[in-house]
Protein backbone atom coordinates (compact mmCIF):
# COMPACT_ATOMS: atom_id res chain seq x y z
CA UNK A 1 0.00 0.00 0.00
CA UNK A 2 1.52 3.79 -1.08
CA UNK A 3 1.16 6.40 1.52
CA UNK A 4 -0.98 9.10 0.45
CA UNK A 5 -4.32 6.55 -0.68
CA UNK A 6 -7.00 7.96 0.26
CA UNK A 7 -9.59 5.90 2.33
CA UNK A 8 -13.11 5.31 -0.04
CA UNK A 9 -15.40 4.96 2.87
CA UNK A 10 -14.08 7.88 4.93
CA UNK A 11 -12.70 10.43 2.36
CA UNK A 12 -9.38 10.63 4.91
CA UNK A 13 -5.82 10.11 4.17
CA UNK A 14 -4.41 6.51 4.96
CA UNK A 15 -0.66 6.69 7.20
CA UNK A 16 0.39 3.50 4.93
CA UNK A 17 0.46 1.27 7.77
CA UNK A 18 -1.92 -1.88 7.53
CA UNK A 19 -2.66 -4.55 10.13
CA UNK A 20 -4.48 -7.52 8.87
CA UNK A 21 -6.38 -5.67 6.20
CA UNK A 22 -6.89 -2.77 8.86
CA UNK A 23 -5.97 0.28 7.56
CA UNK A 24 -4.37 3.14 9.43
CA UNK A 25 -6.60 6.47 8.48
CA UNK A 26 -4.74 9.91 9.41
CA UNK A 27 -7.64 11.84 10.49
CA UNK A 28 -6.88 15.29 12.25
CA UNK A 29 -7.08 16.32 16.01
CA UNK A 30 -10.88 16.96 16.35
CA UNK A 31 -11.45 20.57 17.02
CA UNK A 32 -12.86 20.20 20.29
CA UNK A 33 -9.28 19.27 21.84
CA UNK A 34 -7.47 22.01 20.33
CA UNK A 35 -10.67 24.27 21.73
CA UNK A 36 -9.93 22.79 25.18
CA UNK A 37 -6.32 23.21 25.19
CA UNK A 38 -6.57 26.86 24.16
CA UNK A 39 -9.19 26.96 27.17
CA UNK A 40 -6.46 25.70 29.68
CA UNK A 41 -3.54 27.65 28.14
CA UNK A 42 -5.54 30.67 28.51
CA UNK A 43 -6.77 29.98 32.30
CA UNK A 44 -3.13 28.92 32.86
CA UNK A 45 -1.83 32.74 31.67
CA UNK A 46 -4.47 34.09 33.70
CA UNK A 47 -3.48 31.88 37.22
CA UNK A 48 0.06 32.93 36.21
CA UNK A 49 -0.76 36.75 35.88
CA UNK A 50 -3.30 36.55 39.40
CA UNK A 51 -1.68 34.39 41.90
CA UNK A 52 1.24 33.44 42.63
CA UNK A 53 2.92 30.61 40.61
CA UNK A 54 6.61 30.83 38.85
CA UNK A 55 9.49 30.36 41.38
CA UNK A 56 12.44 32.83 41.25
CA UNK A 57 15.38 31.53 42.95
CA UNK A 58 14.68 32.63 46.56
CA UNK A 59 11.04 34.04 45.72
CA UNK A 60 8.25 33.75 43.01
CA UNK A 61 5.88 35.69 41.03
CA UNK A 62 3.39 37.25 44.00
CA UNK A 63 0.88 37.72 40.92
CA UNK A 64 -1.74 40.67 41.23
CA UNK A 65 -3.81 39.69 43.64
CA UNK A 66 -1.20 39.86 46.16
CA UNK A 67 -2.51 36.27 47.80
CA UNK A 68 -0.03 34.51 50.72
CA UNK A 69 -1.33 31.53 52.21
CA UNK A 70 1.63 31.92 54.58
CA UNK A 71 0.19 35.39 55.89
CA UNK A 72 -3.64 33.92 55.82
CA UNK A 73 -2.25 30.97 58.11
CA UNK A 74 -0.41 33.07 60.33
CA UNK A 75 -3.17 34.98 60.47
CA UNK A 76 -5.58 32.11 61.13
CA UNK A 77 -3.55 30.76 64.06
CA UNK A 78 -3.18 34.66 65.86
CA UNK A 79 -7.07 34.67 65.73
CA UNK A 80 -7.47 30.77 67.16
CA UNK A 81 -4.83 31.61 69.63
CA UNK A 82 -6.76 34.63 70.69
CA UNK A 83 -10.08 32.42 70.73
CA UNK A 84 -8.31 30.11 73.17
CA UNK A 85 -7.24 32.07 74.86
CA UNK A 86 -10.42 34.34 75.53
CA UNK A 87 -12.23 30.72 76.24
CA UNK A 88 -9.08 29.10 78.64
CA UNK A 89 -9.91 32.65 80.67
CA UNK A 90 -13.33 32.06 80.94
CA UNK A 91 -13.36 28.51 81.96
CA UNK A 92 -10.47 29.36 84.09
CA UNK A 93 -12.27 31.75 85.91
CA UNK A 94 -15.86 30.11 86.19
CA UNK A 95 -17.90 27.60 88.06
CA UNK A 96 -19.67 24.69 85.92
CA UNK A 97 -22.80 25.58 86.24
CA UNK A 98 -22.14 29.22 84.58
CA UNK A 99 -20.24 27.21 81.76
CA UNK A 100 -23.12 24.90 81.30
CA UNK A 101 -25.10 27.78 80.71
CA UNK A 102 -23.10 29.83 78.00
CA UNK A 103 -24.50 28.11 74.59
CA UNK A 104 -20.95 30.18 73.04
CA UNK A 105 -18.86 28.53 75.74
CA UNK A 106 -20.12 24.74 74.78
CA UNK A 107 -19.72 25.77 71.49
CA UNK A 108 -16.63 25.92 71.93
CA UNK A 109 -16.44 23.06 74.37
CA UNK A 110 -18.06 20.74 71.87
CA UNK A 111 -14.93 21.35 69.22
CA UNK A 112 -11.86 21.54 71.74
CA UNK A 113 -13.20 19.02 74.43
CA UNK A 114 -13.87 16.56 71.43
CA UNK A 115 -10.27 16.96 70.25
CA UNK A 116 -9.02 16.58 73.67
CA UNK A 117 -10.86 13.55 74.29
CA UNK A 118 -9.63 12.25 70.95
CA UNK A 119 -6.20 12.87 71.23
CA UNK A 120 -6.24 11.14 74.99
CA UNK A 121 -9.33 9.06 75.84
CA UNK A 122 -10.61 7.27 72.77
CA UNK A 123 -7.82 4.96 72.75
CA UNK A 124 -9.80 2.83 75.88
CA UNK A 125 -13.71 4.38 75.49
CA UNK A 126 -13.53 4.86 72.11
CA UNK A 127 -14.20 7.85 69.92
CA UNK A 128 -18.25 7.96 70.89
CA UNK A 129 -17.17 7.23 74.72
CA UNK A 130 -19.11 4.50 74.83
CA UNK A 131 -16.64 2.43 76.35
CA UNK A 132 -15.78 -1.34 75.78
CA UNK A 133 -15.26 -4.60 77.30
CA UNK A 134 -13.39 -3.26 80.68
CA UNK A 135 -13.47 0.37 79.88
CA UNK A 136 -16.30 2.20 81.35
CA UNK A 137 -19.01 4.06 79.14
CA UNK A 138 -18.87 7.82 79.81
CA UNK A 139 -22.28 8.29 78.57
CA UNK A 140 -24.64 6.81 80.56
CA UNK A 141 -25.77 7.17 84.42
CA UNK A 142 -23.26 4.71 85.84
CA UNK A 143 -19.82 6.00 87.31
CA UNK A 144 -17.68 4.51 90.12
CA UNK A 145 -16.57 7.57 91.36
CA UNK A 146 -19.51 10.17 90.61
CA UNK A 147 -20.68 11.41 87.88
CA UNK A 148 -20.93 14.98 89.16
CA UNK A 149 -18.42 17.51 87.45
CA UNK A 150 -15.86 18.00 90.92
CA UNK A 151 -15.81 14.31 90.91
CA UNK A 152 -15.11 13.77 87.19
CA UNK A 153 -12.06 16.56 87.62
CA UNK A 154 -10.39 15.08 90.46
CA UNK A 155 -11.17 11.60 88.21
CA UNK A 156 -9.03 13.35 85.66
CA UNK A 157 -6.84 14.64 87.65
CA UNK A 158 -5.01 11.56 90.42
CA UNK A 159 -6.55 8.75 88.36
CA UNK A 160 -7.60 5.08 89.38
CA UNK A 161 -4.65 2.55 90.83
CA UNK A 162 -2.31 4.97 89.47
CA UNK A 163 0.85 6.01 91.09
CA UNK A 164 -0.42 9.53 91.83
CA UNK A 165 0.25 10.52 95.38
CA UNK A 166 -3.99 10.51 95.46
CA UNK A 167 -4.84 8.38 92.95
CA UNK A 168 -8.02 6.87 93.78
CA UNK A 169 -7.46 3.08 95.01
CA UNK A 170 -10.05 0.43 94.26
CA UNK A 171 -10.47 -3.71 93.52
CA UNK A 172 -12.68 -6.28 93.05
CA UNK A 173 -10.69 -8.99 95.17
CA UNK A 174 -10.51 -12.56 93.82
CA UNK A 175 -12.87 -14.16 96.03
CA UNK A 176 -12.55 -17.76 94.30
CA UNK A 177 -8.74 -17.75 93.67
CA UNK A 178 -7.81 -16.59 97.28
CA UNK A 179 -10.38 -19.44 98.65
CA UNK A 180 -12.97 -16.58 100.27
CA UNK A 181 -15.49 -18.40 98.29
CA UNK A 182 -16.06 -21.48 97.21
CA UNK A 183 -17.12 -22.80 93.39
CA UNK A 184 -21.33 -23.03 95.13
CA UNK A 185 -20.43 -20.42 96.69
CA UNK A 186 -19.47 -17.92 94.06
CA UNK A 187 -21.96 -19.60 91.75
CA UNK A 188 -25.50 -18.28 94.30
CA UNK A 189 -23.69 -14.57 94.63
CA UNK A 190 -23.92 -14.69 90.85
CA UNK A 191 -28.23 -15.90 91.04
CA UNK A 192 -28.65 -12.94 93.80
CA UNK A 193 -26.53 -10.29 91.70
CA UNK A 194 -28.04 -11.26 88.45
CA UNK A 195 -31.76 -11.14 90.47
CA UNK A 196 -31.19 -7.14 91.16
CA UNK A 197 -30.83 -6.16 87.68
CA UNK A 198 -33.14 -8.78 85.82
CA UNK A 199 -35.99 -9.65 88.34
CA UNK A 200 -37.97 -11.13 85.64
CA UNK A 201 -35.29 -13.17 84.64
CA UNK A 202 -35.39 -15.39 88.10
CA UNK A 203 -37.00 -18.76 87.90
CA UNK A 204 -38.19 -20.53 90.85
CA UNK A 205 -35.34 -23.16 90.67
CA UNK A 206 -33.27 -20.52 91.51
CA UNK A 207 -35.02 -19.27 94.62
CA UNK A 208 -33.03 -21.10 96.82
CA UNK A 209 -29.85 -20.10 94.90
CA UNK A 210 -30.65 -16.21 95.13
CA UNK A 211 -31.49 -16.68 98.80
CA UNK A 212 -27.98 -18.33 99.86
CA UNK A 213 -26.52 -16.13 97.63
CA UNK A 214 -28.35 -13.15 99.20
CA UNK A 215 -26.52 -14.53 102.98
CA UNK A 216 -23.29 -14.44 101.27
CA UNK A 217 -23.72 -11.43 99.43
CA UNK A 218 -24.09 -9.54 102.84
CA UNK A 219 -21.59 -11.36 104.54
CA UNK A 220 -18.82 -10.43 101.74
CA UNK A 221 -19.65 -7.92 99.34
CA UNK A 222 -21.90 -5.58 101.48
CA UNK A 223 -18.86 -4.01 102.45
CA UNK A 224 -18.22 -2.26 99.35
CA UNK A 225 -21.24 -2.44 97.11
CA UNK A 226 -23.70 -1.72 100.07
CA UNK A 227 -26.29 -3.57 101.77
CA UNK A 228 -28.70 -2.41 98.95
CA UNK A 229 -26.22 -3.35 96.11
CA UNK A 230 -26.40 0.59 94.98
CA UNK A 231 -22.75 0.94 95.11
CA UNK A 232 -20.38 3.60 96.74
CA UNK A 233 -18.94 6.52 95.24
CA UNK A 234 -16.36 6.67 98.04
CA UNK A 235 -14.65 3.51 97.23
CA UNK A 236 -15.51 3.20 93.56
CA UNK A 237 -17.56 0.01 94.05
CA UNK A 238 -20.43 0.03 91.01
CA UNK A 239 -24.03 -0.50 91.23
CA UNK A 240 -25.31 -3.90 90.88
CA UNK A 241 -28.77 -2.93 90.76
CA UNK A 242 -28.45 -1.77 87.56
CA UNK A 243 -28.01 -2.97 83.95
CA UNK A 244 -24.64 -1.21 83.34
CA UNK A 245 -21.68 -3.62 83.50
CA UNK A 246 -18.09 -2.97 82.53
CA UNK A 247 -16.86 -6.21 82.22
CA UNK A 248 -20.35 -7.66 81.05
CA UNK A 249 -23.16 -8.55 83.00
CA UNK A 250 -23.70 -12.45 81.79
CA UNK A 251 -23.54 -15.20 84.41
CA UNK A 252 -19.39 -16.27 82.81
CA UNK A 253 -18.07 -12.97 82.85
CA UNK A 254 -19.88 -12.36 86.66
CA UNK A 255 -17.78 -15.57 87.08
CA UNK A 256 -14.68 -14.61 86.40
CA UNK A 257 -14.83 -11.26 87.93
CA UNK A 258 -15.95 -12.64 91.24
CA UNK A 259 -13.35 -15.53 91.42
CA UNK A 260 -10.37 -13.68 88.94
CA UNK A 261 -11.11 -10.19 90.64
CA UNK A 262 -10.78 -7.24 88.79
CA UNK A 263 -8.39 -4.09 88.88
CA UNK A 264 -8.68 -1.74 86.38
CA UNK A 265 -6.63 1.65 85.64
CA UNK A 266 -7.40 5.03 84.97
CA UNK A 267 -4.62 7.23 84.07
CA UNK A 268 -3.69 10.23 86.19
CA UNK A 269 -3.77 13.32 83.93
CA UNK A 270 -2.39 15.99 85.98
CA UNK A 271 1.19 16.50 84.85
CA UNK A 272 0.11 15.84 81.11
CA UNK A 273 -3.43 18.11 80.69
CA UNK A 274 -3.67 21.73 82.46
CA UNK A 275 -6.73 22.56 84.80
CA UNK A 276 -8.42 24.41 82.31
CA UNK A 277 -8.13 21.44 79.84
CA UNK A 278 -9.30 18.71 82.16
CA UNK A 279 -11.94 21.20 82.86
CA UNK A 280 -13.13 21.69 79.27
CA UNK A 281 -13.08 17.80 79.42
CA UNK A 282 -15.68 17.37 82.23
CA UNK A 283 -17.71 19.83 80.49
CA UNK A 284 -17.51 17.69 77.05
CA UNK A 285 -18.48 14.89 79.11
CA UNK A 286 -21.69 16.16 80.82
CA UNK A 287 -22.47 17.57 77.56
CA UNK A 288 -22.10 13.91 76.25
CA UNK A 289 -24.22 12.74 79.13
CA UNK A 290 -26.99 15.49 78.26
CA UNK A 291 -27.35 15.13 74.90
CA UNK A 292 -27.40 10.91 75.68
CA UNK A 293 -30.63 11.81 77.63
CA UNK A 294 -30.02 12.38 80.85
Amino acid sequence: MSVGERDPYTGHMTTGHEWNGIKELNTPVPRAVWYFLGAAFLVSVIYWVLLPAWPLGVTYTRGLLGIDERKELAATLQRATADNASANEVAESSDFSTLQASADVMHLVRGAGRTLFLDNCSVCHGQKATGGKGFPDLTDAAWLWGGEADAIMETLRVGINTAHEDTRLAQMPALGRDETLDREAVTNVISFVHSLSRPDQATDDQKVSIAAGAEIFAENCAACHGDDALGDHDVGAPDLTDNFWIYGGDRQTMFDTIWKGRQGVMPAWETRLSEVDRKILTLYLLDLKTQDGE
